[in-house]
């Protein structure tokens, strides 16, 4: 179930100490709040960056629009972000499967 969602990106930085470009993003939508799923492929497909790289760290929908706001970080290699990333977020964006396993 693909749904239209129009991503707008707030502020975009690069973290070179971290090795990752930090991004504060605005989702506007239609119906329901996205689900994370749904928030991480628009903002894949926004910032044209691997599925598997792009972490969002969290996201909010604002009260009477249907607009959400949030924080992602897209690292450069996949061995840098499961070293520095917090193992809950992890599971919540990847949902704790590692892809070894399949």
């Amino acid at each position: 179930m693909d749904r239209d969602i129009e991503v707008g990106i707030e502020n975009e930085h690069e973290n070179r100490l971290l090795r990752r470009k930090e991004v504060f993003f605005r989702l506007k939508f239609d119906g329901g709040s996205p689900s994370r799923v749904e928030a991480r492929k628009a903002l894949v497909n926004a910032l044209r960056c691997r599925p598997n790289l792009l972490v969002i760290d969290w996201m909010r929908a604002e009260f009477g629009k249907r607009e959400a706001v949030g924080y992602a970080k897209i690292y450069e290699d996949e061995d840098r972000m499961r070293e520095i990333e917090r193992e809950h977020i992890i599971e919540r964006n990847f949902g704790g499967v590692n892809e070894n396993d399949t």
